[in-house]
């Protein structure tokens, strides 16, 4: 099993590894149509998140339910409930304070917290993990899974930054370490101590931030939209997903 030292070493390397995508997200030579492409590419890597939590959280949920699986716990259905309800209405009474709506560096924040929220279930998992299995496995677990799939969220978290010339290196750093880090502290939790409630709890404030982000994403996407851009959209949110998807095989 692993001590607290190297757990607490591999969730750093899973967390800090959304740092991988800033060559590409500080490409100043971002033009127009690449811009919607990544932007709609953001999307579709959001909504797959959004499918991933769930889906973890749904072994939970329907764990110990009759009627042939479609009967869950009304316990943590209540919990999960409550957390994602208020995931969702506190960045809409946030963003609903201000009739100018989010600025590009706050709706980067809001979806920061969203997959460090996401980011943190993964480290109460592979905090728990740690406890049970050894070194070559972690290696494993962490170098071929976690980091392929957090260097992705890096994209959803500074997407609203695309197509700017000016882009803040310092701003969109400490953004991408608000999605990461997270999983240090879920390791060093999950070391410890693991609850399905902590699970619902933060799985629910994942999905409800992230369902909020998604919608003005998406109203952006097809501000000012043509023909051609339209196809675009449409074709970069299916890859996102399909990246998602794809990485998270591996």
């Amino acid at each position: 099993m692993l001590g607290i030292g190297e757990t607490l070493l591999f969730s750093a390397v899973m967390g800090f590894s959304i740092f991988l995508s800033l060559p590409i997200v500080l490409n100043k030579r971002t033009g127009e149509m690449r811009t919607k492409l990544f932007n709609a590419i953001a999307i579709g890597i959001l909504i797959f998140l959004v499918a991933d939590v769930f889906a973890d959280t749904a072994t939970v949920l329907y764990s110990g339910s009759s009627l042939y699986g479609y009967g869950s716990s009304p316990y943590y259905d209540a919990v999960f409930a409550t957390f994602l309800a208020a995931g969702f209405l506190v960045l809409f009474l946030a963003e609903n304070r201000s009739r100018k709506g989010l600025s590009a560096a706050q709706l980067a924040l809001i979806i920061a917290l969203g997959i460090g929220f996401q980011n943190l279930t993964e480290g109460l998992l592979f905090g728990s993990l740690g406890a049970v299995i050894g070194l070559g496995g972690a290696a494993l677990v962490v170098l071929v899974g976690f980091i392929f799939q957090n260097v992705t969220e890096g994209f959803p978290i500074t997407s609203p930054f695309f197509g700017q010339l000016d882009k803040k290196t310092g701003v969109i750093i400490l953004l991408l370490l608000i999605g990461g880090a997270p999983t240090i502290i879920g390791g060093a939790i999950g070391f410890y101590y693991s609850s399905d409630v902590f699970d619902m709890v933060f799985d629910g404030l994942a999905i409800g931030a992230m369902t909020y982000v998604i919608l003005p994403m998406l109203k952006n996407a097809f501000k000012d939209m043509d023909y051609a851009k339209q196809r675009m959209v449409y074709l970069g949110v299916f890859l996102g997903f399909m990246l998602g998807f794809l990485v998270n095989l591996i």
